[in-house]
């Protein structure tokens, strides 16, 4: 779990780098789509990462079922659950599920058009950076998305140093600076991912 989950984060940095290259433009976005349509690394890497989503997911939904089945129909007795720990932490099969159902729609309608199309028949969008910009245009598709990538804050504030934590790295001076260190990652990715519906909703399609 914390493995796949590490794998994942490092896979957003570069999606978030991606992304950000909407903000150069039309012609350096879609040369860079360009690049992984044709790039063999990453096309071996799409598969790879895939297993990595899959693994992510089927793990977690394991790990919740036996945490339910162990704690029966009574909940944990504490008396400040805050105090013990944060919303996110409880609440990450949750979050999970939300990340998971927004996950389907950007597939839907961003990877199947692009990197699917090109595997399927050798081409894929004719113009990425339009297809962009199209949706994210729209402010109901927009919002959804921030709503998404809030989702993703709270998942990732908690997922990045319980990693951590769980391969061993946990005495009490790096469990704090882990804990720093993942809401600061969390922050950076999270904020590259919302300039983009936001740059969109800002400046429309015709760019």
């Amino acid at each position: 779990m914390s493995l796949s989950g590490l794998f994942l984060m490092l896979f957003l940095v570069m999606h978030a780098g991606i992304n950000l290259l909407l903000l150069a433009g039309r012609d350096v976005y879609n040369a860079a789509c360009r690049f992984m349509d044709t790039n063999p690394l990453i096309q071996v890497m799409v598969p790879v990462l895939a297993f990595g989503f899959f693994i992510h997911i089927v793990y977690a939904v394991y790990l919740t079922w036996n945490n339910w089945k162990a704690r029966g129909t009574q909940a944990y007795r504490v008396a400040n659950k805050g105090a013990v720990s944060s919303w996110a932490a409880r609440n990450m099969f949750v979050l999970g599920l939300i990340i998971v159902g927004f996950l389907v729609l950007h597939l839907t309608h961003f990877w199947a058009k692009m990197q699917l199309a090109h595997y399927l028949n050798g081409e894929g969008a004719a113009d990425p950076y339009g297809l962009v910009a199209e949706r994210f245009s729209q402010p109901l598709y927009s919002i959804i998305y921030i709503a998404w990538f809030c989702a993703l804050w709270l998942h990732l504030t908690h997922g990045l140093w319980s990693a951590f934590q769980t391969i061993g790295l946990n005495n009490s001076k790096w469990l704090c600076r882990w804990k720093i260190i993942a809401y600061i990652y969390a922050t950076l990715i999270t904020s590259a991912f919302l300039t983009v519906p936001v740059y969109f909703l800002v400046i429309g399609q015709n760019v």
